[in-house]
């Protein structure tokens, strides 16, 4: 039998085990993620402390820098990871590295040959999702693969274009999964009008197939939540349209729990070969905005309780190609034109699609991506490496801070914030020398 001493010390060393623990994994918990291409909230938005730190008055200095090759994926940050999705040769490639040093962790790779009928790229256009301790990639070629995030070793595989009759379309596949739970969910454009699929994440079985007519864009789906009155409804929102002749796509609201499409509003360009890419962006609880250039311009929308859709406003003022608009303040920022020396940074009215202000930022910033950082403006990277803090003041945009991190062309992939440090893509040769790579940055 114990004597209380023992017991006494027994439990005292069970508590600094505990405590041990605690302190151990405080540094990590503090650590911001950036999970998503659209940030930790599916809406460009860092984690707080984060947001605090960056802002125009912070000095920028180059941490590290990881050569990479063909893609636009844009890093995604999750603890002390930062994973690289990219194409060498025939294979797509994604690295693990070490935030804070960028040393390599691990590094996993499959076959994956593609050629680009349109002359473009054969490199990966959508970015990795983590979920838990789970990793998802969806390449060009339509292969949906689940990793461990601690080892990089493969939990299960599945060759999409080959079960769903999907299309390569314009440019291979590139709309970046959606976890929402238990599923991964991503765009199909399959044959029988399997539009999209949901997919187990421990096991990849099909869970749910979407049907409807319209194809696979480039657009990436997001969440939404709305409060109704027989409570509180989960819906998916995604942003569609693949090749066709006449072209034919818009926005589709499905129930998460079946895949039901509730809710169908078109909205697409009306030449063939344009491309709905800009992922929705939530409006308040209920509307939303999707965005898309070749001459269609943006519509406003709004979620009735059935999950079915509703036009507010149309707008030819901002029509985005790829780049994902930012809303806040009442305001909603975004990149119009399909031309880097046309492009113009707009503000618009959330309520009316009024525009507000425009600014081509020098002429030179081309279409940009953004991240917003509260009270201290927003944050865009321009398709040159060029970099601004702006806001807007008094009706006209004010620009708060600019610098040059590189100078070179596609620099397409939205950047990530997370823990400390601003993660960046130069995904072609830059006009000084310098190879594609992935750019950490600290202040």
């Amino acid at each position: 039998m114990k004597t209380f001493r023992q017991i006494k010390t027994s439990y005292l060393g069970q508590v600094c085990i505990w405590l041990f623990f605690v302190i151990v994994a405080i540094p990590c918990s503090l650590l911001a993620d950036w999970p998503r291409f659209l940030g930790p909230s599916n809406d460009l938005r860092p984690e707080q402390q984060d947001a605090k730190r960056l802002g125009p008055h912070a000095a920028l200095n180059k941490a590290w820098e990881f050569e990479k090759g063909k893609g636009w994926a844009t890093p995604i940050v999750v603890s002390d990871s930062v994973l690289v999705f990219h194409r060498l040769g025939s294979d797509e490639v994604l690295d693990c590295l070490d935030a804070s040093s960028g040393r390599a962790k691990w590094r996993y790779s499959y076959d994956s040959p593609y050629r680009d009928r349109f002359g473009a790229s054969d490199g990966v256009r959508s970015s990795p999702v983590v979920a838990g301790e789970k990793v998802f990639l969806f390449g060009v070629t339509g292969q949906l693969h689940c990793l461990d995030l601690l080892s990089g070793s493969k939990h299960w595989v599945r060759d999409l274009k080959k079960d769903y009759g999907m299309r390569d379309n314009f440019f291979g596949h590139g709309s970046s999964p959606l976890v929402v739970g238990e599923k991964v969910i991503v765009p199909l454009g399959g044959e029988g009008q399997k539009c999209v699929g949901a997919f187990d994440v421990k096991s990849g079985r099909e869970l749910w197939i979407a049907k409807h007519e319209w194809g696979a864009g480039y657009s990436s789906m997001v969440p939404v939540s709305v409060r109704t009155g027989a409570g509180l409804r989960n819906f998916v929102l995604l942003f569609t349209g693949g090749e066709t002749r006449p072209p034919t796509g818009g926005l589709i609201c499905m129930d998460v729990a079946s895949g039901e499409v509730l809710g169908a509003i078109s909205h697409r360009a009306r030449i063939a070969e344009s491309v709905n890419a800009a992922s929705p962006v939530l409006v308040g609880e209920r509307r939303v905005l999707v965005t898309e250039g070749y001459g269609a311009g943006s519509l406003l929308v709004e979620i009735r309780d059935d999950g079915s859709l509703v036009e507010v406003w149309r707008t030819a003022k901002l029509g985005s190609q790829f780049g994902t608009p930012v809303c806040r303040g009442g305001m909603i920022f975004g990149f119009d034109g399909q031309n880097p020396r046309l492009a113009e940074l707009v503000c618009l009215d959330a309520q009316t699609g009024m525009e507000h202000w425009r600014d081509d930022l020098g002429g030179k910033f081309g279409r940009g991506s953004f991240v917003d950082l509260g009270s201290d403006g927003l944050l865009a990277v321009g398709e040159s490496g060029g970099l601004v803090f702006f806001s807007d003041e008094r009706g006209k945009c004010k620009i708060l801070a600019s610098h040059s991190l590189f100078d070179a062309p596609e620099t397409w992939a939205g950047p990530a914030v997370a823990g400390g440090r601003l993660f960046v893509s130069q995904n072609e040769r830059s006009r000084g020398g310098e190879s594609p790579r992935v750019i950490c940055f600290t202040w």
